[in-house]
């Protein structure tokens, strides 16, 4: 049951998801979450090192696209900054949002990675579409109240997938 939760990938930030990796499984875009994934919850404001990794990304081939529980104008501003497409209230862990930027993106999902910091939405909701799925380290602290709840499932899910990696019982790819 745990597993239906579990990431295919866990790492502490977008600058450690190994894109070579990544490349050779076919993967060709990226549906992105935007609160403590790309910024801090309810910020505008992308890290230096984020955008350059945004850069990178698409010189590289790779489409993306931000898909987000939040209002137009918060996404908008951030999308047009890194100039990527998004999908505003996506009611995630619900499929219908991930595959509204999967077709923006005109890729499919075999071919598609969610990339998020919770594991009750971007997780469940693109395991559900069939997607890759890779669990970040949110940036920050500081969140919605509704998300601080969830915080506290996540913890045991969390600790169950560390011991698993500890035990090398973890899928790598």
């Amino acid at each position: 049951m745990l597993r239906l939760l579990y990431p295919r990938l866990y790492v502490d930030s977008l600058l450690d998801i190994p894109l070579d990796r990544l490349e050779e499984q076919n993967i060709k875009a990226f549906v992105m979450d935007l609160d403590n994934t790309i910024t801090e919850w309810n910020s505008n404001h992308i890290r230096e090192e984020f955008q350059e990794w945004f850069s990178l990304v698409k010189q590289r081939g790779f489409k993306v696209c931000i898909l987000s529980n939040n209002r137009q104008q918060r996404i908008m501003d951030v999308a047009r900054a890194l100039d990527i497409p998004f999908v505003h209230r996506a009611k995630k862990p619900r499929r219908g949002g991930y595959y509204k930027a999967i077709s923006l993106m005109g890729v499919n999902p075999q071919e598609t990675a969610v990339i998020g910091d919770q594991i009750f939405t971007d997780i469940l909701g693109g395991k559900r579409a069939g997607l890759f799925t890779i669990l970040v380290v949110p940036i920050a602290s500081r969140e919605f109240m509704g998300t601080k709840v969830s915080r506290t499932l996540e913890y045991f899910v969390l600790r169950c997938l560390k011991k698993d990696i500890s035990r090398g019982s973890f899928p790598d790819f």
